[in-house]
């Protein structure tokens, strides 16, 4: 396959389509702002990327499968509009894309040099924690050694893994899963009375957890059948607010999957039905719902769809402020400050990464406790300045995740390409600095 010698707008969308990308998807895997790739595609070829993004999709490309570089050359052939394309560059009414938010580089021997290094590059990871003894616990779990758990065992087992990963000690959420899924069974055979529905409580919790650390490590698919699991215990302990919280699960597992339509309408449906079922009557029922509402947000920004986002961010903040302080109920970390981190986050997916690192400014950090919250608002900082073109900001920011929780740096893909692309996009003496840090937290470039 020819390489491209400089990208227009329409090649651009060209790529987008053969990797079958949304436009948000596609402006997050380069780490551009979303305005910045609808502009390519409404533009086509009277407009060319600035240097840095020529540079990340030179690499993008050379990364793609064979199937996808074969769409990508049909797409080019005819157009991404079924229109012949001509060989020639772009006429003289095409304009180079300067990158409306961010800082451009006019370096132009810096952006040769850059891109000479990066049609070279492969950019990789660290190695992802050891998942396959959880599979394999998962999937078909052995009867556990020994004396089994009692319900109170049970009860601080399942708490302890919760408490493990809201510190972003994912290893060891691991290993303490892979004892707890066999001691499930034993547990449900040994309650009676009123400790069955109980028992099902922990065991939608339990397989909420096995759901989330499998989101984080990047394992979409089987974080869904985890997530399955989590809602079918709940549905059989009868408890609304068990209900509710096994759906945020699976929304989070649907939007891991691509299917943010559904997510929106879950966690939209399951927040009306505790709402129903309830009244909202416990500091519990209240955090979840408030939760649930957020994870809906965060689902819609992913469809572009801004009004369904802020509509549900004010329920959210209408939620917070019923309960009245920030906390950890039902392990939500739900409150006021935690309805202003979606906002962050929010902001970033719909590709307002300036307004997400002025929401970001006004964070009460004292009042973000959990490590996993805090290290996440730091992650969206970084993908906020990077996205911007601001690589030192970036990069300053990361390094204050990891300060935070090494192993939300060490153990999530996602975050881990920020990292990779810091390395990619930055020059001289911040990229430097970018390549150093990745490899003292262990990721290789």
């Amino acid at each position: 396959m020819a390489p491209v010698t400089t990208w227009t707008g329409q090649d651009a969308n060209a790529l987008r389509n053969a990797l079958r990308m949304s436009v948000t998807a596609f402006a997050e895997y380069l780490g551009a702002a979303r305005r910045t790739v609808a502009k390519w595609s409404s533009q086509g070829e009277k407009v060319r990327p600035r240097a840095d993004m020529q540079a990340a999709l030179d690499t993008v490309l050379s990364r793609a499968t064979p199937e996808v570089r074969e769409r990508f050359e049909a797409l080019r052939a005819v157009g991404t509009s079924g229109a012949a394309v001509g060989a020639a560059w772009p006429d003289g009414g095409a304009h180079a894309d300067t990158g409306d938010d961010g800082d451009g580089d006019s370096d132009s021997d810096g952006d040769v040099r850059r891109r000479d290094l990066l049609r070279g590059a492969a950019i990789s990871v660290a190695a992802a924690p050891n998942v396959a003894p959880l599979l394999d616990a998962l999937c078909s779990p052995a009867y556990s050694e020994g004396a089994p758990l009692s319900f109170p065992q049970f009860t601080r087992a399942v708490g302890a893994a919760k408490i493990d990963y809201q510190a972003c000690r994912y290893e060891r959420v691991l290993d303490r899963l892979v004892t707890l899924l066999p001691s499930l069974e034993p547990v449900k055979s040994g309650a009676d009375g009123d400790q069955r529905p109980r028992v099902e409580v922990l065991a939608a919790d339990l397989y909420h957890v096995v759901g989330s650390v499998l989101l984080k490590v990047g394992d979409h698919g089987m974080a869904l059948v985890a997530a399955e699991r989590s809602t079918r215990a709940a549905a059989r302990s009868q408890d609304p607010v068990a209900i509710a919280a096994s759906a945020r699960i699976m929304t989070h597992a649907l939007m891991g999957n691509g299917h943010d339509a559904q997510a929106v309408a879950l966690a939209g449906n399951a927040a009306d039905s505790l709402d129903r079922d309830t009244r909202l009557a416990s500091t519990d029922a209240v955090a979840v719902y408030g939760a649930l509402v957020l994870r809906g947000a965060i689902a819609a920004a992913r469809r572009d769809d801004r009004d369904t986002a802020h509509a549900m961010l004010d329920e959210a903040t209408r939620a917070a402020t019923r309960l009245g302080y920030d906390g950890n109920d039902r392990w939500t970390g739900f409150g006021a400050t935690n309805v202003v981190l979606h906002r962050i986050n929010i902001a970033l997916t719909l590709g307002d990464a300036g307004t997400a690192i002025a929401i970001a400014r006004t964070v009460p950090l004292d009042k973000v406790t959990l490590a996993e919250r805090r290290a996440s608002l730091h992650v969206d900082v970084a993908r906020a300045y990077t996205q911007w073109g601001r690589y030192e900001h970036g990069l300053s920011a990361l390094r204050t995740a990891y300060e935070v929780a090494p192993e939300e740096i060490r153990c999530r893909p996602a975050v881990q390409r920020i990292a990779g692309d810091l390395a990619m996009l930055a020059n001289g003496s911040v990229r430097t600095a970018a390549v150093d840090f990745a490899h003292d937290a262990g990721i290789r470039l």
